[in-house]
Order: structure tokens, then C-alpha cells, then sequence
């Protein structure tokens, strides 16, 4: 069965760092390229970085270019969202899928950024 599960998610100040992680089973991870998206709340689910299945090209919304680093362990069927400098209005739920959104989704994981 395929799975996605988000994970890693919390509450952070202004200016903070966090990571998040996506696990995936049931498909063959290394060959996909993979994307994170997120929802913030009254929002649209957005996409906001891509990262293709060598671990070669990585692609970023311009609002967290510089900030966010999207990576992945193909080994561990494992990607991983590093989150630095963050701004109240990246609170939102992250989730990922593949860039053609061909996965189920997973539940997310809840990120806050709150003084």
C-alpha cells in the first residue's frame, strides 16, 4: 500500500529552524521526483519545492528560496524539508507527494511560526 507520512512538524519562534520529514512506502521512491506543498490556513494547498529522483536539481517558491532546503535519502525512501529563518507566514501543514501529485496524501504535519 502506498504510503506518505509527514513528520517533524512543531511550534517555532520568528527566525527559527525546523525540519520536516516525509517517509514513503509501497513504491518506488528513488524513482520519483518528489515535491513539498503546504496549506496555510483559509489557503489554497501550494506547492513549494521539488527535488528530482537523482538528487540532482532542486526547484524552490520564490518566497522560500534562500530559506528552505529541500533533500531526500533514497536509501531510506526518506525527503526532508530544512526550514531556516522562519516568517509567521510559512505557518501552515506541509505534506509531500510527487510532482504530479499522483500520491494519496498523507496527513501532513502541522507547522506553526508564532512569537
Amino acid at each position: 500500500q502506498i504510503h506518505v507520512v509527514e513528520s517533524g512538524g512543531g511550534f517555532v519562534e520568528p527566525g527559527g529552524s525546523l525540519r520536516v520529514s516525509c517517509e514513503a512506502s509501497g513504491f518506488p521512491f528513488s524513482n520519483r521526483d518528489m515535491s513539498w506543498y503546504r496549506r496555510a490556513p483559509g489557503k489554497e494547498r501550494e506547492w513549494i519545492a521539488s527535488i528530482d529522483q537523482f538528487d540532482t536539481r532542486t526547484d524552490y517558491k520564490k518566497s522560500v528560496s534562500g530559506r528552505f532546503t529541500i533533500s531526500r535519502d533514497n536509501a531510506m525512501s526518506t525527503m526532508y524539508l530544512q526550514m531556516s529563518s522562519l516568517k509567521p507566514e510559512d505557518t501552515a501543514v506541509y505534506y509531500c507527494n510527487d510532482v504530479l501529485m499522483s500520491l494519496n496524501w498523507g496527513q501532513g504535519t502541522q507547522v506553526v511560526v508564532s512569537s
